[in-house]
């Protein structure tokens, strides 16, 4: 690895200035990457990024813009294993937390879309409950569940879910799951997250 990366993720909100960052490094072609931002939440979310992947971090605040300067530490790089990155995440809601309806809805697209940047760390989505709103016909995120399904992410929705909400035969991707199938995928994943 040689030389710098400069990111100027300054006017961008979350999760763009932490993509943008993670492709840089993703590319290995520097030893040290520098991000530019003008909010403290990237300035973190851009941090822990760093860190998580075996980054020193250094920032600097010149008059409200965060240069947050990352060299890659000086050890043998120990990559996981593609077993143990694969995540299965399960999805119990088409909104993402608790709270206004309408932030929780803009929350869920904006966290479908950062998943879309993180493979091959994803193995499955599996929607339940209302969450089935999100892989049938007229959901608004279509288009990041698509992707992550053409990336080799398993897109999996609860039939009995389907069924009382009446959308079964509006299903537009991935493949029809049960409780079974889906408590055996998320206890035999090396890591299972829930929203």
């Amino acid at each position: 690895m040689k030389g710098e990366n400069i990111v100027d993720a300054r006017g961008l909100t979350c999760p763009q200035p932490v993509i943008l960052t993670k492709k840089v490094m993703d590319r290995g072609e520097a030893e040290r990457i520098t991000t530019l931002v003008d909010n403290t939440a990237a300035l973190e979310n851009v941090s822990k990024l760093a860190q998580s992947q075996g980054y020193a971090v250094e920032v600097e605040d010149r008059e409200g813009t965060y240069y947050i300067h990352m060299t890659k530490a000086k050890q043998s790089e120990t990559a996981l294993g593609e077993e143990e990155r694969q995540v299965a995440i399960l999805v119990k809601s088409n909104r993402f937390g608790v709270g206004a309806d309408e932030l929780g809805e803009v929350l869920m697209k904006s966290f479908l879309y950062a998943l879309t940047e993180l493979e091959p760390s994803i193995s499955h989505l599996i929607f339940m409950n209302s969450g089935v709103f999100m892989t049938t016909e007229g959901s608004p995120v279509l288009e990041h569940l698509q992707a992550l399904a053409a990336k080799g992410v398993q897109i999996l929705s609860c039939g009995t879910c389907l069924d009382y909400y009446q959308l079964k035969d509006k299903l537009k991707v991935g493949e029809v799951t049960n409780m079974y199938a889906a408590m055996e995928i998320l206890t035999r994943a090396p890591k299972a997250l829930t929203f």
